[in-house]
């Protein structure tokens, strides 16, 4: 495994908090977790790939709903405990609800708001469990 990857402050399940950032935009899409194989295969494969906690396995992202995330660069902040990927966002969802963004709400008069619209309804992108 890589060796630079021991510059990353891992936690103690061996996970990093990975934000996904719209190259064109500037915008946060989305927050996910690494682990040093999910960070790899991004590497590898110029996609996002993440560590679904929920699942317990890899999640390339996209893989359901063809919304994949083009890495276009790989960034550590300074503590080296949290990594940013800019990206291109295919289809132009990136949140499992069907927005541009899983951000958005927001905090407004006491309460949290939409903010932004769907973009498509996420029953036509995800098969029924």
């Amino acid at each position: 495994m890589n060796t630079h990857f021991d510059m990353i402050k891992w936690d103690e399940h061996g996970l990093v908090a990975a934000v996904a950032q719209e190259l064109a935009s500037g915008r946060v899409l989305m927050m996910a977790w690494m682990n040093r194989e999910s960070l790899q295969a991004t590497l590898d494969s110029g996609f996002a790939t993440y560590w679904s906690r929920s699942r317990a396995r890899l999640w390339r992202k996209g893989e359901e709903s063809g919304h994949r995330q083009r890495v276009k660069r790989v960034e550590m902040d300074c503590d080296g405990d949290a990594i940013v990927l800019q990206v291109e966002q295919e289809g132009g969802i990136a949140c499992h609800t069907g927005h541009h963004s899983c951000f958005y709400r927001k905090w407004q008069d006491g309460e949290w708001i939409e903010n932004e619209p769907v973009v498509r309804n996420p029953a036509e992108f995800y098969k029924p469990l």
